[in-house]
């Protein structure tokens, strides 16, 4: 317990037993000062982490913001998963930096040559020829004018997406019996529905290759005079996934339960729809093919609520092989339960997991 003087007691005391109280003092001011810029800067990523778990749970979930709106209150969050299902936020943009001049004496560019051609020669070219005719030669250069090869070079055009209306008119025949028959034609993606191939291709390509949200890409197909509404296109997305993808889907899980090693491991999600207060958390369950199972690897992502083992039990219901994991408990019950399926990388079974590993290089 420290000891707390009185005037009386400091009144009494000699000079050096005075200067090392002081110089004590001084030392714990210091340090006082210390603890508490530690404590500061530590609040303050509290306090961002409270206003960001805050904006995810209650905050809205359009792109749309108001113009007096902080992007310190108001961050949002890409779902990168169910952006389908629901509208996402949009980042503030960020300044762009400075340019600093450089002085064409100070400063020379290494030139890769040939590197232009090689990086257009699988471009379609399109020849573009300026020519004067004889008489405005004649008229420039006078008689016995001659021509010399020709001076090329090469531009870069683009050419935004373009749209076009496919009209197709089926023949329909009735035979004497009235039996009537339909010309050939091609399967819809959609019955009734104004979705092509292309048109599908290039919303799941700006969707899913290039992480944009579906509500961008309505913009600026309306700037194109295309009126397609986001919850159109998001009802497309749902729709070919569970009439397309899902049969490339279980193709793709039976491949995987074929290989040898797997990986697997969850992330938590945040979803806004599924019935629960928004914002709650769920679990993305991923399951990866190994390296030692050719050049094209197999991802295949499970969405599920919670982190149960019952998830992963099903998912490897008949798979026999590796499963390389975290240390993660569910984990450690599914190798209890499933003497077929060798666990390696858990932290309950170290010794175990550098035997399996060790075995898996020497058959790779």
């Amino acid at each position: 317990m420290a000891i707390k003087f009185t005037e009386e007691n400091l009144m009494n005391l000699d000079n050096k037993t005075l200067i090392t109280l002081f110089l004590q003092l001084q030392d714990s001011f210091e340090q006082l000062n210390k603890n508490l810029a530690i404590m500061t800067q530590e609040m303050a990523v509290m306090r961002e982490e409270i206003s960001y778990l805050r904006q995810n749970k209650f905050g809205r979930s359009s792109e749309k913001r108001a113009a007096d709106e902080t992007n310190s209150e108001y961050q949002q969050m890409i779902f990168v998963f169910n952006e389908a299902e629901v509208t996402v936020g949009m980042a503030e943009p960020i300044a762009e930096p400075e340019l600093e001049e450089i002085h064409p004496s100070s400063y020379k560019r290494n030139k890769s040559k040939g590197k232009r051609e090689a990086d257009l020669k699988d471009i379609p070219v399109k020849v573009i020829e300026h020519k004067l005719t004889p008489e405005e030669l004649d008229d420039k250069l006078g008689k016995g004018w001659k021509e010399l090869p020709e001076h090329v070079y090469k531009k870069l055009t683009f050419h935004p997406a373009s749209f076009e209306v496919e009209e197709h008119h089926v023949g329909v025949y009735a035979g004497k019996d009235d039996t009537i028959i339909r010309a050939p034609h091609p399967k819809n993606l959609l019955d009734k529905s104004l979705v092509t191939p292309s048109l599908a291709a290039g919303i799941f390509n700006y969707k899913f290759v290039n992480s944009q949200p579906i509500a961008r890409l309505e913009s600026e197909f309306h700037r194109q005079d295309i009126n397609l509404s986001r919850q159109v296109m998001c009802n497309w997305v749902i729709k070919l996934c569970e009439n397309w993808l899902s049969l490339l889907y279980d193709r793709f899980k039976s491949s995987l339960k074929e290989c040898k090693v797997i990986q697997a491991d969850e992330t938590p999600c945040l979803v806004n729809h599924d019935g629960r207060p928004a914002g709650s958390k769920s679990y993305m369950w991923v399951y990866r093919s190994g390296s030692f199972e050719g050049s094209h690897q197999i991802v295949l992502y499970d969405y599920e609520r919670t982190r149960n083992t019952e998830h992963p039990r099903e998912f490897l219901s008949d798979y026999k092989g590796a499963c390389i994991t975290d240390g993660y408990q569910v984990y450690h019950a599914l190798d209890k339960e499933r003497p077929d399926i060798r666990f390696a990388g858990c932290w309950a079974h170290y010794s175990r997991s550098i035997v399996i590993q060790e075995e898996l290089l020497k058959v790779a």
